[in-house]
């Protein structure tokens, strides 16, 4: 909790806006996790994780003035490592980065057990938050949820954010819900929405409104829209690409220059579609393979990216002379 401490953020209590009990105005906000966050991929070769495009990976995008970085999300393909294989990058995740940026590893299941599992060793490990999906498959109730994430929090301590992705997995934290959760749980920190439907995250803006919850955005395209309801972050796809220019649109977010920063992202609109012409990561792998960052190698069930719509992310790149 590194960046908790750094911010002057007391994990367990709620950050309040308005007037102070003693008349004074508070300063801004100041959030644990804003700006912009890489759901970073993971390199693999032949013959396990490429660590050598790992470690390029990691300095490309601090270089490009990355504000966080996210690891073994859904981009990061964490579905198909097995648990060593998690274990041995979140140690090098951490070794690498050194404290240069917040780290966050994505610890989510389907099984309240494992999801515990996976957050107490984020935290021996040194993460600074931690990235729990809603479980899937097996689905569950809003009430289901709210025990699963109470269960998550009960063992560990790391500011998490909840994820909300329910085109993946089935299950959809309703407004009312990520509410219920704020006021109750005060280390979530955040919710990172991927529902696609703005009425429902402004519903959710609403709810969690003066509470200690970031609204973040888990959708490139989206990330403007939902800066104006008050999203503070964007966990971004597109950034394994372009983490300057994807920085730079929540910067000018951030300074509510909706305009420039809605702008800025309408310039890269076309080459986000294509970053999501096939299932994720299919695409943002072959362009960071194009950008010599890694190989061009997923695990099955993922596949190659099909030669047509290769071709058109090639062509997109060479035409805003990213390649």
């Amino acid at each position: 909790m590194r960046y908790a401490a750094l911010l002057g953020i007391p994990i367990k209590s709620k950050i309040s806006g308005g007037m102070s009990h003693n008349g004074v105005i508070p300063k801004k906000r100041t959030y644990m996790f804003e700006g912009t966050f890489t759901a970073i991929i993971t390199p693999f070769d032949k013959t396990g994780v490429d660590y050598v495009s790992f470690e390029k990976l990691i300095e490309s995008q601090i270089e490009g003035g990355i504000n966080g970085l996210v690891f073994i999300g859904t981009t990061g393909e964490p579905a198909t490592m097995t648990g060593e294989e998690k274990k041995t990058l979140r140690d090098f995740a951490i070794k690498k980065v050194r404290s240069r940026v917040p780290v966050i590893f994505g610890t989510g299941s389907n099984c309240t057990r494992t999801a515990v599992e996976n957050s107490i060793a984020a935290k021996s490990e040194g993460a600074d938050g931690i990235l729990v999906v809603t479980p899937y498959y097996n689905k569950c109730t809003q009430d289901g949820l709210r025990l699963h994430y109470e269960a998550i929090a009960d063992k560990c301590d790391l500011p998490m954010i909840i994820y909300n992705v329910p085109g993946r997995t089935g299950v959809n934290i309703l407004p009312q819900t990520a509410g219920k959760l704020a006021r109750d749980i005060s280390t979530i920190v955040g919710i990172k929405e991927a529902c696609g439907n703005l009425e429902q995250i402004a519903k959710t803006a609403e709810e969690i409104k003066g509470t200690q919850l970031q609204l973040m955005s888990g959708d490139d395209k989206l990330a403007v829209d939902i800066a104006r309801l008050g999203g503070t972050t964007l966990i971004s796809v597109a950034s394994n690409a372009l983490p300057s220019e994807y920085t730079k649109v929540m910067a000018l977010a951030g300074e509510k220059k909706f305009d420039e920063a809605q702008a800025l992202l309408d310039k890269y609109a076309k080459l986000n579609d294509l970053f999501f012409c096939e299932v994720n990561p299919i695409p943002i792998k072959y362009a960071c393979s194009l950008l010599g960052l890694c190989r061009n190698e997923l695990r099955l069930p993922l596949t190659p990216i099909s030669e047509a719509n290769a071709s058109l992310l090639k062509e997109e790149m060479r035409r805003l002379n990213i390649i």
